[in-house]
């Protein structure tokens, strides 16, 4: 008989080991962190796949809430309020295909029933499976869902009270789940956040970015995010060729993406863009701050129908100037003092004007423009739980820390 008077936890699951530089992880974790930071018992629920034999117990008792470690505290600029529970995956979970041994299977089948709900009062997830779990269970789940698929939800776990909201990021998404069976009343669109460190002024660091990148450039420009097509990259490595006096500098992308870029930078004569990899968070801030202007580069197309604009909020913390492109996902934007100048996408010219005006008129301040740091204030991590949760039965909602 499970103790409903334990029944506390507000359970996050992500269904990779962490930490991995990918946005999806940067937008679960830091939805958890403001979930924690509004005081609720908050727990980010992980398979762990590196088991050492002094932990092989973890896999008698695998659920255990722990301080968050350094590692993912700076990979992804959490606090300490939230917990993490890591589950074990020994070998050879996800090593051999089959159902039984894929670690999603093991935590919904055996770690969710028999460990982690006799503490759990409301889930959230962005894993589908996981949710099915908890409804099966008698949990009650909040989904997410960022992403187009031509997959009907199951009626039972749609229509069952227990899925409280589904949220998603673009109202494109909202269209598709509803036209794949999510009920309308639980399908709502509400924007990502940003992390508060993106806020706090760091002119220290960011002067140490600026000696270091701008030693024989006029202005520094950075792009952070994935290093992918359709996000702009090509584009942005014609716009630097425009602009020989600014240093281009890239912040995101595995070890691949950015072997790729400067392949192709260095085959078409591009000397003045840099690609740094995987910036830590907790760097990643300074960086923000020490550029002259921020881009957003994005491509047309159908993702540009539904990309999710995380960076965008962090850009504005920042207090940069940003160019961006004009996409259904930031349109809403448009009439925003926030964003210093639009360009149609997949035009380098017009978006090296674009950027060329933004540089002349918007000299580089060590505090920030004002209109961003304002117009951000509504969209951080915090908010966006508290809305979340207003969509929950009160009965439901997760125990505060004491």
């Amino acid at each position: 008989m499970i103790n409903l008077d334990n029944k506390k936890h507000y359970i996050f699951f992500i269904g990779e080991t962490l930490p991995k530089p990918a946005a999806h992880l940067v937008q679960s974790t830091n939805a958890a962190n403001g979930a924690a930071n509004l005081g609720y018992s908050t727990v980010l629920v992980y398979p762990e796949k590196k088991i050492k034999l002094h932990n092989l117990i973890n896999l008698i008792h695998p659920f255990q809430p722990r301080t968050t470690p350094e590692e993912l505290i700076k990979y992804y600029n959490l606090q300490d309020k939230l917990k993490v529970s890591p589950v074990p995956m020994p070998w050879p979970i996800d090593k051999i295909r089959h159902k039984l041994a894929d670690s999603n299977t093991i935590t919904c089948k055996y770690y969710l029933p028999l460990h982690i709900l006799p503490t759990t009062k409301l889930v959230h997830s962005r894993n589908w499976n996981f949710i099915k779990a908890a409804i099966k269970n008698g949990v009650p789940a909040i989904y997410e869902h960022h992403h187009h698929e031509d997959k009907q939800f199951e009626s039972e776990i749609v229509n069952n009270p227990l899925l409280q909201i589904t949220v998603t990021v673009a109202d494109t998404i909202r269209e598709s789940i509803i036209k794949n069976g999510m009920p309308a009343e639980k399908a709502i669109k509400l924007h990502n956040g940003f992390n508060r460190l993106f806020m706090q002024r760091q002119p220290e660091k960011a002067a140490e970015w600026r000696k270091k990148l701008l030693q024989k450039y006029a202005y520094l420009v950075v792009y952070a995010g994935a290093l992918q097509q359709f996000k702009g990259i090509d584009m942005l490595v014609e716009v630097a060729k425009q602009m020989p006096d600014v240093h281009f500098v890239c912040a995101g992308g595995n070890s691949n993406e950015v072997a790729y870029y400067q392949e192709l930078s260095t085959e078409k004569q591009v000397f003045n863009i840099s690609f740094l990899g995987y910036i830590l968070h907790h760097e990643l801030a300074s960086l923000l701050q020490a550029a002259d202007v921020l881009v957003h580069p994005h491509c047309a197309g159908k993702a540009a129908t539904f990309t999710s604009p995380l960076k965008l909020f962090d850009y504005f913390a920042s207090g940069t100037p940003i160019v961006a492109t004009e996409i259904p996902s930031l349109i809403e934007f448009k009439h925003s003092k926030a964003i210093a100048a639009w360009c149609e996408p997949d035009n380098p010219v017009k978006f090296a004007e674009s950027l060329q005006r933004v540089l002349e008129t918007h000299p580089h301040k060590v505090e920030g423009y004002a209109d961003s740091v304002e117009f951000v204030q509504q969209f951080s991590w915090e908010n966006r739980a508290a809305k979340i949760l207003s969509y929950v039965d009160q009965s439901l909602l997760p125990g505060f820390v004491t």
